[in-house]
């Protein structure tokens, strides 16, 4: 998928989205790095596996080569000195990504924006009312694709294999060969920031999802003596949920510890969230999967038809 791409290449990631699809397709391919926050992070984590694979195969941790050249957030601009052409994420914790573009815009650069969500095409490309699309759009699935032809109808939109989900699933079903704690019920919330507030209501939209789903989740088949592990986003601080645990006062729920998202994937054997894609991920790796969105927020934007909607179910 790289070999039309001119060189040199220039990648520029912060939201973790993007970066692990963009990993996953990188491969030991030679590039500058432009990294910050989530996506630095999901780097590092990148490598170690890489070089912890031999386990298990699959393409996009195969390669143990990174001829990579790594830039700080605060020489964007150089990285992209001398570039052909450059990648980026379209997450909103930060204006790394945008800023790229924009850079790249100035300079003449072919830029590539991917997109690893289904909401917000649009909004993904503004900042302070300054609107700059990218030359082509790269998604990983047909649902973005429509949406993406529908939304940005003179941008060239690609789908592109996703490697990211593949090697997850791998991983995961390696994982669970080697899991000797099967028997009980385990869920995995998987955890997100919500940017919009909910009708009325002051408190964050994760925190409503998550006393929805603590009232109502045996309406949907889960045992009162379900482990319940909770895995924070990776943009969230470090304590976001502790108090509201504290609150709830139940040794089946916990915080989740695990090192990675395949990890803790392996040890689930129903996964819940509102819309983020871990719950893709989990649809894929075989678990039952439940958007815990009241009836009375807006609904679970993913289109995904294996997903159960709490909102739906409690709302009889």
């Amino acid at each position: 998928m790289f070999e039309s791409l001119a060189r040199p290449l220039t990648v520029v990631a912060h939201d973790a989205g993007a970066a692990n699809h963009i990993f996953a397709w990188l491969g030991g391919e030679q590039a500058r790095l432009c990294l910050a926050g989530p996506a630095q992070t999901l780097w590092q984590l990148h490598i170690k596996k890489s070089m912890q694979s031999q386990a298990f195969e699959f393409d996009s941790i195969q390669r143990l080569n990174f001829p990579q050249t790594h830039f700080e957030q605060n020489e964007l601009a150089t990285a992209l000195i001398g570039a052909a052409t450059v990648i980026t994420g379209t997450g909103w914790e930060s204006n790394l990504e945008h800023d790229a573009r924009k850079i790249a815009r100035e300079n003449g650069i072919h830029t590539i924006a991917v997109i690893d969500h289904w909401t917000n095409y649009e909004d993904r490309f503004i900042r302070n009312g300054e609107q700059i699309f990218p030359d082509e759009i790269w998604v990983s699935d047909s649902y973005a694709v429509e949406i993406a032809k529908s939304v940005f109808p003179t941008v060239r939109v690609v789908q592109h294999p996703n490697a990211y989900l593949a090697g997850l699933v791998a991983e995961v079903e390696f994982l669970q060969l080697n899991d000797s704690s099967m028997g009980n019920e385990r869920v995995l919330y998987v955890l997100e920031p919500i940017r919009h507030l909910w009708g009325e209501h002051d408190q964050l939209g994760e925190f409503l999802a998550l006393d929805y789903f603590m009232e109502n989740f045996k309406h949907v088949a889960i045992s009162e003596d379900a482990q319940i592990r909770l895995r924070p986003h990776p943009s969230d601080p470090i304590g976001k949920y502790d108090a509201w645990l504290l609150r709830q006062a139940n040794p089946r729920l916990t915080l989740d510890r695990s090192s990675s998202l395949a990890e803790a994937l392996g040890w689930s054997t129903v996964v819940v969230g509102c819309q983020t894609y871990a719950m893709v991920l989990a649809i894929a790796c075989g678990r039952t999967v439940i958007s815990s969105i009241p009836d009375w927020a807006p609904p679970c934007v993913l289109p995904h038809m294996e997903i159960i909607k709490m909102g739906d179910v409690c709302s009889f």
